[in-house]
């Protein structure tokens, strides 16, 4: 399932707290000035695509969702893997690596992770 960088963000809120209604999503969505207005078709947006269901609670709804953060996260790297590295996974962390100023710890984090791999073998 695709979701786009707007939906993400009401995807974000409602991650962290989950049951909220449409008003209460837009209030705790500060990086953008969206209206309560594009916030709810988000929302329908997303109900539709299955990543959240709508709880009616009187006049309103309050919205949970239906896949997990890291669920989601899997799909969109492994989209992203396989469109712009051919689905291996060395080319990126060598992009990564050589684009980014990774810390001492960042090395550390890898060579832990390549020895994990190797012993898993």
């Amino acid at each position: 399932m695709r979701i786009s960088d707007a939906e993400l963000s009401v995807m974000e809120v409602l991650w962290s707290q989950p049951g909220l209604g449409a008003a209460e999503v837009s209030s705790k969505i500060t990086e953008h000035d969206w209206s309560d207005k594009t916030v709810k078709t988000l929302l329908a947006r997303l109900v539709e695509k299955g990543a959240l269901k709508a709880e009616p609670d009187g006049r309103r709804y309050r919205y949970q969702p239906l896949i997990e953060r890291d669920e989601h996260r899997q799909g969109a790297v492994s989209r992203f893997v396989d469109s712009l590295f051919g689905g291996r996974a060395a080319p990126v962390v060598a992009h990564l690596a050589e684009t980014r100023d990774l810390t001492d710890q960042d090395i550390s984090d890898l060579e832990d992770l390549v020895r994990r791999l190797k012993d898993d073998r």
